[in-house]
Parts: C-alpha cells; sequence; structure tokens
C-alpha cells in the first residue's frame, strides 16, 4: 500500500468542511457541550467524508472518469489513481472500512440516545453509498444530496446526539451549509460536464445547462445569507454572526466568475477556491460567534 496515493485519494483539503458542520452543530446546544462525545462525532463525520471521497475515487478511476477530466485543485478528481492504478483495490476498501467504522460509532450513538437517530444515520450512510454511481444520475437529487448528507445530517446529527433531542433551532442551523454544499459541488462540476455525461451521468448542470445551474447557485447563495440573517433576528445566532456574512462576499465573486466562464471556469481556478473558503468559512464563523458569546 503506498500511503501518500490513499492520501492523496481523501481529498484532505475538502475535509474542513465536516469539521466547520460538526461546529455548527455544537454551537446548537452550546454552551451544555460534552467535549469528549463532540470529538467522538467529529471523528465519525471526518470517516464519513473520507469513505465517500475515497469511494468514489475508486468508482470514478473505475468508470474511465478520472482519465477524461479537466484535473483542477478542486475538481476532477484527485488524479492518485490514474498515477497508481494498483491502488485502485487499496482505495475501496479503505473507503468500505472507514464507512464500517463510521456505522459501528452510529450504533453505539443509537446505543446511547435511542432509535430515533437510527433514520438519519441511515440517511447519510445511503447518501454515501448511492452518491457516485445513482444520485449522479437523478439531477435533482443530486444537487440536494450533497448539503442533505453533510450539512443536515452533521449538523442535525450532532445535536441530537450531544442533547438527546431534535430541534427546530438544529434544523435551522443546518440550513446555513445545506445551500452552501450543495454550491460547492454544483460549481465544481462544471469543469467536469462533458466528461460525466460521456460516463454516464445526468447531474443538474448537464440535464438543465449551466445557465440554469447558475441561476440555481445564485437562488442558494441568497436563501443561505437569508437563513443567517433570519437566525439573527430570531437571536438563535449573535450579532457577532454577522462576520459570516464576510465570507458570503466571496461566494458572490464565485458566482460572477460563473456567469462570466460557465463550463470553462475550471481554467480559472481561483472562483473554485473561493467556492470552497465560502462554504468552509461561513458555517465556521457562525459557530465561533455561538462560542464567543457563549463566553
Amino acid at each position: 500500500m503506498k500511503l501518500n496515493i490513499l492520501i492523496q485519494a481523501m481529498r484532505l483539503p475538502f475535509l474542513f468542511l465536516p469539521v466547520a458542520c460538526v461546529m455548527l452543530g455544537i454551537a446548537v446546544v452550546a454552551p451544555e457541550v460534552n467535549w469528549g462525545l463532540a470529538a467522538l462525532i467529529l471523528f465519525a463525520a471526518l470517516l464519513a467524508n473520507i469513505s465517500v471521497n475515497l469511494l468514489n475515487e475508486y468508482s470514478d478511476f473505475s468508470s474511465g472518469l478520472d482519465f477524461k477530466t479537466q484535473k483542477t485543485p478542486f475538481s476532477g478528481g484527485s488524479g492518485a489513481l490514474v498515477a497508481e492504478p494498483s491502488q485502485s483495490k487499496v482505495v475501496r476498501n479503505v473507503g468500505m472500512l472507514a464507512l464500517l467504522v463510521v456505522s459501528a460509532i452510529g450504533l453505539y450513538f443509537i446505543q446511547l440516545r435511542g432509535l430515533m437517530l437510527l433514520p438519519l444515520g441511515l440517511l447519510g450512510v445511503v447518501i454515501i453509498v448511492t452518491y457516485t454511481d445513482w444520485l449522479n444520475k437523478r439531477p435533482w437529487l443530486c444537487l440536494i444530496s450533497p448539503g442533505v448528507g453533510i450539512a443536515v445530517v452533521m449538523v442535525v446529527g450532532t445535536e441530537f446526539v450531544l442533547s438527546g433531542s431534535y430541534s427546530l433551532k438544529g434544523f435551522l442551523f443546518s440550513l446555513l451549509p445545506f445551500f452552501l454544499i450543495n454550491n460547492l459541488l454544483l460549481l465544481n462540476q462544471y469543469p467536469d460536464i462533458d466528461a460525466d455525461k460521456s460516463v454516464g451521468r445526468n447531474h443538474f448542470s448537464i440535464a438543465y445547462g449551466v445557465g440554469h445551474s447558475n441561476k440555481v447557485y445564485a437562488a442558494f447563495l441568497f436563501a443561505a445569507i437569508g437563513v443567517l440573517l433570519l437566525l439573527i433576528s430570531m437571536q438563535l445566532l449573535p450579532t457577532l454572526a454577522l462576520i459570516a456574512l464576510f465570507p458570503l462576499g466571496l461566494s458572490m465573486v464565485a458566482l460572477y466568475g460563473a456567469f462570466k466562464y460557465k463550463q470553462t471556469i475550471g481554467k480559472h481556478p481561483q472562483f473554485l477556491a473561493m467556492n470552497v473558503m465560502a462554504t468552509i468559512l461561513t458555517p465556521l464563523l457562525a459557530a465561533v460567534a455561538v462560542f464567543i458569546n457563549a463566553m
């Protein structure tokens, strides 16, 4: 096993995203936080993201997609298995192992808090297993499944494991990263439209085109801004959470890049980078605002 190939396939920079979502989930119940339990939740979230990244890497290599995509730091796959095809089964097996460990931790959480957590956990597992080969052929499900799997499952799941109950507050908190994560995956699909189409995918950008996808991106962006302002106006987030508006400005710039460059945005990766930074920093800063306010 070549460890560097495995690490490359894990797409480590994207693991900041589950960290931000779990932190936002912790913020829902702050300041009454069991930090030992929170650490285990974060470990499970990281493993879940690693699992989906590795299984996606294996599937894209096996289908031949990795040989057709235009590689950028944010789209087109890592290229790890193109460079070392012999490691494909290792990547697949570690991805499955990560999923099994996540499932075992999930069963512990169910034992701790009860069966009301089971539907949420099953939803997360189904999204991990079906995203690459099934959801990517269903435009609307593919559009929202990243936000459901990473934002809703992780934020609401974190709240439930820490508190033993669900709340409207937790669901509203999850909507902030939900819209941004959907936009993250949507924009990252633009450079790969032709390659994805050639292997039978039919995600939103293929089915409806970049023009409609840009409009959806804009709608989701303004929805995220609306959710943030709503949470502040309802005093569920402190006024300090207005700092989370600053990274959303990066999404505005990314949207400009999407309208200007459309499918060729991969040749201008600074816009993809801004999209990634906004997706991570917005929920993270909202969570930090809660922790500072609780001091």
